[in-house]
């Protein structure tokens, strides 16, 4: 059972979340809260799985309320649940330690299902979001060690598409696909896919 807690401070989004959880065998909501104040006591007692919260909040913003989230309980994975979709936010919202970013016109299988990916350890971010992200490419001088193909490639993973269809994309073979990204895992210093899009987030590479 995935554990669920939701920070937002419109109680029609609240009561809409909370049906749809209802009606699921495989998550249990154990707590909603209106703002960041109340969020945090409510940790101090329980901490769930995962935490769907929204940026605009009274008080401290789902923004800040991430990183401070994310610094106490490292365990809780975030998904920011908005209505923005301004790439400056998304890009602060991940560096705080979101794990997910999706916007509230999702339907609920898709919801429940970024949920079950995140909890699984996976970074999932709303289609209409990651296009814009793999099209926002901003090379800096702290990303010059990365090639324009490594560029490239880390843009179709972003996508998620598989080394098979990057292959086909680029007419190479999935064992260079294989290496490149390998490489990248390196010169990022991160162990897995969601690491490289995350740090490639950072680094305004997408």
């Amino acid at each position: 059972m995935i554990r669920i807690a939701i920070a937002d401070d419109h109680t029609l989004v609240l009561n809409g979340l909370l049906k749809i959880f209802s009606a699921s065998s495989e998550m249990e909501v154990i707590g909603t809260y209106l703002n960041g104040e109340l969020l945090l006591a409510g940790l101090e007692q329980q901490q769930p799985d995962v935490l769907l919260m929204d940026i605009q909040m009274p008080g401290k913003d789902g923004i800040e309320m991430a990183g401070i989230v994310h610094k106490k309980y490292p365990d809780i994975k975030i998904i920011a649940l908005t209505n923005i979709e301004i790439l400056y936010q998304v890009k602060k919202m991940m560096k705080q330690g979101c794990m997910g970013y999706l916007l509230k016109d999702v339907d609920a299988d898709t919801l429940t299902s970024a949920i079950q990916r995140v909890y699984n350890g996976e970074m999932v971010i709303h289609d209409k979001i990651k296009t814009d992200l793999s099209h926002h490419i901003k090379p800096n001088n702290q990303t010059q060690q990365m090639t324009r193909r490594e560029i490239e490639i880390l843009q179709l993973i972003a996508q998620e598409n598989t080394n098979n269809e990057i292959a086909e994309k680029l007419f190479i073979s999935p064992a260079t696909v294989e290496n490149h990204r390998n490489r990248m895992l390196q010169k990022l210093g991160v162990k897995n896919t969601a690491g490289l899009i995350k740090k490639g987030m950072e680094q305004g590479l997408i």
